[in-house]
């Protein structure tokens, strides 16, 4: 199979959504519908033991919650789908936006009862900044929502894009019939199951059809007729291509927990959604028919496998073909890097392939040589755009509870630290660590896998710390003189880069005011 063959096998997205709108659930019911697994876990569920396929670390089982992009793929009807889960929770905001830059398309999902929630819009700011093609998947339509026209226009609204609805639910919670596919002509009646596929489609072309009320009675079957022509009459035909712009979003409606309506929506991605696409670099666009090989890393995980410690780099593949045991150019390193091992995913599951194209997620391996942000290729220095970095907003110092692990506990943060997820500052004196997060809950989940996967315990004592600014000038005595006279606020990132931690806002102008030569940067290029 040529390259342009295998490039137009594979659609690659990510599943984003605030907390508890049900992505995970989604996800796991795509990858039943994909023939990945066989049977679905439910989240937070007593009667079920097995956990979701995608929240497969020890935390996450336990607060049924994903604090993790989670990389799976699986084959649809001849397409090859990469699909990323990411964390809904707003701490691991960073970890969601990152993951954002290594997939060409998104599917939202959004609770019927709650609709557009905060961490939704964030979320679509950053895919509209990118022009990211977004569906809409509204959910949980077996319970009591609220009105549909008032979800669309609520979307529209809150996240600055218009929609076009290619399904429409009959009724809604106890009363819930089905949905009509207008992409497709077809009625889906609902038959609720959580562990089975549900299949009953019958075909209306024509919606006067008394089949139509046979099945879910006159009175329902007038409302959808009714709908379908307020739809058809308010809102223009969708046209793909507005779509792959970023300019419309296709909303599909179901329940994620019951298996529906998620069918149709996967059949309608797989026909518009987009494949590849191009990446820009600082030196140029990247094309992904280009035969030379490039890529970047997005994300990075230890301990993918607890008892074999290993570290695992995330590499979007961008152009060309990436072989295995092939020597590669590590545009920021020093010396080329082959890889031997090298991983698609399914969740935690993991298996050796021997090659892999553009669009797809691979895991390669790896004792510390990569970086979030890196770029591998055949040869050419590029360095790809869009990464985002965050600043801290809340410090705390680390203490060790445990004076015989302070080996394990420096270990398990190190590597914690190059996941991303949080930033490690050693200040100059007294070599004091400190943890900057975007977000509370990050600290009970480092904490939580210090002690489970290093066997190392750590309290996080509050500091009145405002900010952490990376510092640099073009007068090195002017840095010098700086660091001497502030040597107590000064510290070390986890890459040995100086920060100045500043106690608040109006004493950070203060020292920007005295020290004109001195730059604070609120972000360190990953």
């Amino acid at each position: 199979m040529t390259l342009t063959e295998e490039i137009a096998k594979r659609k690659t997205f990510g599943i984003i959504a605030h907390p508890d709108a049900g992505k995970t659930t989604l996800t796991e019911k795509m990858l039943l519908f994909g023939g990945a697994i066989k049977t679905a876990g439910a989240v937070k569920s007593n009667k079920i033991d097995t956990a979701t396929k995608s929240d497969w670390m020890e935390i996450e089982k336990q607060r049924g919650i994903s604090v993790a992009t989670s990389v799976m793929g699986f084959e649809y009807k001849g397409q090859k789908i990469n699909l990323l889960d990411t964390p809904g929770h707003q701490d691991f905001a960073e970890d969601t936006y990152r993951t954002l830059t290594a997939v060409d398309s998104v599917i939202m999902v959004i609770d019927c009862v709650k609709g557009v929630e905060i961490q939704t819009e964030k979320l679509m700011e950053v895919c509209r900044m990118r022009k990211t093609p977004v569906i809409c998947f509204i959910n949980k339509l077996d319970r009591e929502g609220r009105d549909p026209y008032d979800l669309l226009d609520e979307v529209e609204s809150k996240l600055n894009i218009q929609v076009r609805p290619l399904s429409w639910p009959i009724s809604m919670g106890k009363s819930f019939k089905g949905v009509y596919n207008l992409y497709e002509k077809q009625l889906n009646l609902f038959t609720p199951s959580q562990r089975k596929l549900s299949d009953d489609r019958i075909i209306i072309e024509d919606l006067s059809s008394e089949i139509l009320d046979d099945r879910i009675g006159t009175n329902l079957a007038d409302q959808l007729r009714e709908d379908v022509a307020l739809i058809d009459g308010v809102y223009p035909e969708f046209d793909p291509k507005e779509y792959l712009e970023g300019s419309v979003a296709p909303v599909f409606f179901g329940s994620a927990v019951n298996n529906f309506g998620i069918k149709e929506m996967l059949d309608t991605f797989i026909k518009i959604a987009p494949g590849p696409k191009s990446r820009q670099t600082e030196q140029r666009e990247v094309v992904p028919t280009e035969d030379q090989f490039s890529g970047f890393i997005f994300k990075i995980h230890a301990n993918m496998d607890p008892k074999h410690r290993n570290r695992i780099a995330f590499l979007r593949i961008c152009s060309g073909k990436f072989t295995r045991n092939k020597p590669y150019n590590h545009v920021r390193g020093t010396k080329p890097l082959r890889f031997s091992n090298v991983t698609s995913f399914m969740a935690q599951d993991k298996e050796i392939i021997e090659e892999a194209f553009p669009g797809d997620i691979v895991g390669l391996y790896d004792t510390g040589n990569l970086k979030i942000g890196d770029s591998i290729t055949d040869g050419e220095n590029l360095t790809f755009k869009g990464i985002p970095s965050f600043s801290p907003e809340i410090f705390r110092e680390v203490v060790n509870k445990d004076a015989m692990k302070t080996k394990q506990l420096d270990k398990g943060l190190q590597q914690l630290m190059e996941e991303g997820v949080a930033q490690l500052f050693t200040f100059e004196i007294g070599s004091r660590k400190v943890v900057g997060t975007v977000g509370q809950l990050q600290f009970e989940v480092i904490k939580f896998r210090l002690k489970n996967e290093y066997n190392a315990t750590a309290d996080f004592v509050p500091m009145n710390l405002y900010k952490a600014c990376w510092i640099t000038s073009n007068d090195k005595k002017k840095l010098d003189e700086f660091i001497r006279s502030k040597q107590r606020h000064i510290a070390k990132d986890k890459d040995g880069k100086l920060v100045f931690m500043a106690e608040s806002k109006a004493w950070l102008q203060m020292v920007k005011d005295n020290f004109p030569e001195i730059e604070f940067h609120y972000t360190s290029e990953l």
